[in-house]
């Protein structure tokens, strides 16, 4: 064996980077260890710890000069399936961006050519939206030009009057990349500082989409505030309540006027305005001379009797629903702040203050903000703030942003119990603030956040140098997110929830346990079978050549920072499973020289040589798919991609380089090797099976089969998950034993539907699947609430927070424009492997017929398996959805149907030259018969490990591994029966009959 020196270098270098990369996963498992036993099954105890030990400096607590902080940032990346955690896809709105670039243009084809490509874009694809809108805009209008709606004094540099539509689509793209650049720095520094160990951020297709994963995430809403927040911090002047509650009194007479038949509640009706023209007269003398006292009543802080609401609703339709900010006396309190409303009413005070005839009675200048936190002092916490803000910029903007802002701290007052934020501006910012104070002594200022009011400071003096603070009643928790989101900086364009996956820690911990059951009895059964069938000593060189690789396989995926998700697991298992593969081929090729009267010697030599073609090219076709599924994947599925790419490159190296290794020394020290047992030494050795005369059962088999499952397919059709149809998951889990369709009837009518409810593992537990309001993403509380207060029959004496954070132990939410790229993305993954293997085959044989050959029997797995999925779904007792792992499952059938199929195709490229006199039905019957041990041998394997799996691995791969134990059966079987019968027909010669006998070119040999 020649550069062994350099191979045994590599191995000891790369066992070495392995072991220092492993051994921060040991010593974080250790701490982990301690937290569990100091916790006692206490889960916050745990956390506390670990978060203590976190905490702790380099002097106290370190491993290999790292804290522990560090070593958990290096330790084996879980994924959320495993850890918990949240896993949300964003989309940037290009589309604000756009908006923004135009200076917020109003012009009509502009405005028409953003609705025309909002509606294509339901429709294109991965089109990007700047191409769909240009090219909505030129079929609007198609002698308007863009320069002259993009060309403001930002862009004037780079637009002018000349400048084409192709000029400014270029201008558009680079600004919107860029911004799209900038939220993910934004959306990275947000994440940096919220604390999470080993987050991960990436840009996913199309432009514009960020995948953000959190393990081990308590508090998914926060997550999502944090996330989806724009941080548009802003400084408004404002009016005094006095200045406005006299044009209220007009707002509210006018209503009255309008509607004096109609009974208006704060909780039922919705008031529409009739179009009678109103004089807006903007005296409020005869306003004022109408006591607030009456209007209001004699107290307002005592809530009238439900009649009596109804009769001052009636007659005073704005005030019913918005409390006036009055003394006992009915005098305005001084302040910005004018009014309170129920949370609920908040929507229909707005539709009254956005009706053009009200909003004539106001000045120009005024508009209204709503808190963003209940009322402190309202006992019911429902309670809003309504504020009266004034306009003092000609553009109508906030004279003063959080751009300005360069640092922010949550900071505390004296007591310790006034908590509030302290931040800095910029010169520029420093000299307006300046001005606002000065020129508001004695007044409020507001600070908006994202178009809430989070406090309304009064000015007591000017303030100079740009220091200044907020304050709002917050929470430490608030005041550290505020702080985090302003040093962040702004989001250019709002960022949008399209998808949203949380996976509790009880889910995440049993996933773990039975992923590491089915890993270990998988791992012990493959071992076994190893040394039973190839005897003890070569037996136990491929079982120390599998561990080995097992080693370098997870030393490389903690290298690379790589997820190992429950998908990775099986893809791990797999590898395995599919590594025996490399070491069948050898040994067998071994075994087949030693038939021929070899030496040990040579017979390994010469095995290993004989082999190594078939395992390249094998292994190179299975890459293939691991490449397409990683390149095109996204989470769980991306885990299992990349846990497939190692395992195939490790097990290479360990099965072909390293053993050969072993060999070699074992040879000098004259060990006798054997590579067979006793009570396998013969089997499948003779065998002398007339496979090409079989073909035709074969045939009337898989047409068969084909027919049925396209019927199938075509009647009863599959059940797409929400990857691909859009929706929301819940999986809940109940104290006792539960019936879906109890469930799913107690859910039907608050979810506008009944959802498809399905017993997901043991029967205390569910999963809920609904489109209700699936393209809302603010919507999760309502659906929440919804499953909440539906259930109530099933968990007696449960409150809200338990519910969601103990029962619901997973949700998932995909939007539509999501699931509808995905189904698109799917489809060319499976097109692609399928075209790109069987190119692969066509330029390594260099015949279009082995293209030929593997492209029908790829057809062949993959409609046979859909069609049985279609078939049992409905029947089987565990999820038969089509998702993102489905297609996963798919690929990796159609790798290892192709592995299959290439052995034989080597070995018939091997023996057609070596025995040209022979007929072409012998030779394939030949290559087929001596690939048989390998054939069934790498195929049992396989599928012991995947029946291993699929009892002991859990609920949620149950589907997954279900499609891959009928992909690898039919796999097997289609090498045997479809690709070489199917290579056999195209290259059958003219006038060739399959029953030509061998019999004749053996005469003319013993006659020669």
């Amino acid at each position: 064996m020649q550069n062994k020196g350099l191979i045994s270098t590599l191995a000891i270098a790369l066992a070495l980077v392995c072991i220092y990369q492993l051994s921060f996963t040991v010593a974080s498992y250790k701490v982990k260890k301690e937290a569990r036993e100091y916790a006692g099954g206490d889960l916050n105890k745990e956390v506390a710890y670990i978060d203590s030990v976190a905490s702790l400096p380099q002097d106290q607590w370190s491993f290999l000069g790292n804290t522990y902080k560090e070593v958990q940032s290096k330790e084996l990346n879980m994924g959320l399936d495993l850890k918990g955690g949240m896993n949300v896809v964003l989309e940037i709105s290009v589309e604000d961006i756009i908006r923004a670039l135009s200076d917020y243009s109003t012009d009509k084809t502009f405005n028409e050519a953003i609705a025309l490509a909002k509606k294509k874009q339901l429709s294109a694809g991965n089109e990007d939206f700047i191409s769909l809108f240009v090219r909505s805009f030129e079929e609007i209008d198609p002698n308007a030009r863009l320069a002259a709606v993009f060309g403001t004094v930002e862009l004037k540099d780079r637009i002018n009057f000349n400048s084409t539509n192709a000029d400014v689509q270029k201008v558009l793209e680079t600004e919107t990349n860029s911004a799209i650049d900038n939220a993910f720095n934004v959306l990275r520094n947000r994440i940096d500082r919220f604390g999470v160990v080993q987050p991960n951020i990436s840009h996913l297709q199309p432009r514009g989409r960020i995948l953000v994963e959190l393990p081990g995430v308590k508090d998914p809403q926060r997550v999502r505030d944090l996330l989806q927040g724009t941080a548009n911090l802003e400084f408004w002047e404002t009016y005094e309540n006095s200045e406005v509650i006299g044009y209220l009194m007009q707002a509210n007479e006018y209503l009255r006027s309008i509607m004096p038949a109609q009974t208006v509640t704060a909780d039922t009706e919705t008031v529409t305005a009739d179009t009678d023209t109103v004089t807006a007269a903007r005296d409020t003398t005869g306003a004022e001379d109408r006591s607030l006292l009456d209007m209001v009543s004699s107290d307002t802080t005592i809530t009238p009797e439900a009649s009596s609401l109804e009769e001052f609703t009636r007659q005073n339709p704005l005030f019913g629903l918005l409390r006036p900010n009055v003394t006992q006396d009915g005098q305005p309190v001084p302040g910005c702040l004018v009014g309170f409303a129920a949370g609920k009413d908040t929507a229909r005070v707005n539709r009254y203050l956005d009706m053009n005839q009200v909003k004539a009675l106001f000045p120009r200048e005024l508009k209204f903000y709503w808190s963003q936190n209940p009322y402190k002092y309202d006992d019911t916490n429902t309670l809003y703030e309504l504020h009266a803000i004034k306009i003092t910029t000609r553009d109508g903007r906030a004279p003063l942003t959080g751009d300005v802002v360069t640092g922010a701290r949550p900071s505390t007052g004296v007591t310790g119990s006034d908590i509030k934020v302290d931040f800095s501006m910029n010169g520029e910012g420093a000299k307006i603030w300046q001005r606002m104070t000065r020129d508001n002594i004695g007044r409020c200022v507001a600070v908006v956040l994202d178009d809430y009011v989070r406090s309304y400071p009064r000015v007591q003096n000017e303030i100079a140098g740009g220091n200044t603070e907020i304050t709002g009643d917050f929470t430490l928790e608030e005041a550290e997110d505020l702080a985090n989101i302003l040093k962040s900086g702004k989001m250019p364009a709002p960022a949008r929830i399209i998808q949203d996956t949380v996976v509790g820690p009880s889910l995440g911990k049993a996933a773990i346990n039975d992923g590491l059951k089915s890993f270990i009895i998988a791992f012990i059964v493959v071992l076994i079978y190893m040394v039973f069938y190839y005897s003890r000593s070569a037996g136990l060189v491929a079982d120390v050549a599998m561990t080995v690789n097992l080693f370098f396989m997870m030393g490389v995926l903690v290298s690379l920072n790589a997820v190992l998700t429950l998908p990775g697991i099986a893809g791990i298992v797999l590898t395995i499973g599919m590594s025996v593969d490399a070491n069948v081929l050898i040994f067998e090729r071994i075994k087949e020289e030693l038939r021929s009267g070899k030496g040990v010697k040579q017979a390994i030599a010469d095995g290993y040589k004989g082999a190594s073609s078939a395992i390249i090219d094998s292994n190179l076709t299975t890459l293939i798919t691991g490449i397409i599924l990683y390149y095109f994947g996204t989470g769980p599925i991306k885990g299992f991609a990349s846990t497939l790419v190692i395992g195939i490159i490790t097990s290479l190296f360990s099965a072909v380089l390293l053993s050969r290794l072993v060999y070699e020394a074992l040879l000098k020290r004259n060990v006798n090797l054997k590579f067979y047992a006793p009570h396998t030494k013969n089997f499948l050795t003779h065998t002398k099976i007339d496979f090409v005369r079989l073909r035709k059962y074969g045939y009337i088999f898989s047409i068969t089969l084909t027919l049925v499952s396209i019927i199938a397919l075509s009647t009863k059709g599959l059940s797409r998950g929400i990857d691909f149809t859009g929706g929301r998951n819940y999986v809940v889990k109940f104290e006792q034993p539960v019936s879906t369709t109890q469930v799913s009837q107690l859910l039907a009518d608050d979810l506008e539907g009944a959802p498809i409810v399905v017993t997901f593992g043991s029967d205390n537990q569910v999963k809920i699947s609904t489109k209700y309001k699936v393209d809302d993403p603010a919507a999760t509380d309502e659906v929440n609430d919804l499953i909440y207060n539906g259930l109530q029959e099933l968990i007696p004496g449960v409150d809200k927070d338990t519910f969601i954070n103990e029962y619901i132990v997973s949700s998932e939410t995909v939007g539509p424009t999501i699931a509808r790229d995905q189904s698109t993305r799917a489809i060319w993954v499976i097109i692609l492997a399928i075209t790109g293997m069987s190119i692969y085959i066509i330029l390594r044989f260099r015949k279009w017929q082995y293209g030929i050959g593997a492209l029908v029997t790829l057809a062949h797995d993959v409609i046979i398996v859909l069609g049985i999925y279609s078939i049992l779904q409905g029947i089987m007792p565990f999820s038969m959805d089509i998702d993102q792992a489905f297609i996963a499952a798919i690929l990796t059938v159609v790798g290892y149907s192709i592995n299959d199929t290439v052995v034989i195709y080597d070995r018939i490229r091997e023996y057609l030259p070596l025995y040209r006199k022979r007929p072409r039905k012998e030779v394939f019957n030949m290559a087929l018969n001596s690939t048989l041990a390998r054939t069934l041998n790498t195929s049992m394997t396989t599928l012991f490990v995947l029946v291993v799996i699929f009892v002991f691995g859990g609920e949620v791969i149950r589907g997954f591994i279900f499609a891959l134990l009928f992909g690898i059966a039919f796999g097997t079987y289609s090498s045997l029966f479809i690709s070489t019968p199917v290579l056999y027909e195209t290259t059958k010669k003219k006038g060739e009959s399959s029953d030509t006998q061998a019999a004749e070119p053996d005469k003319k040999k013993i006659a020669g």
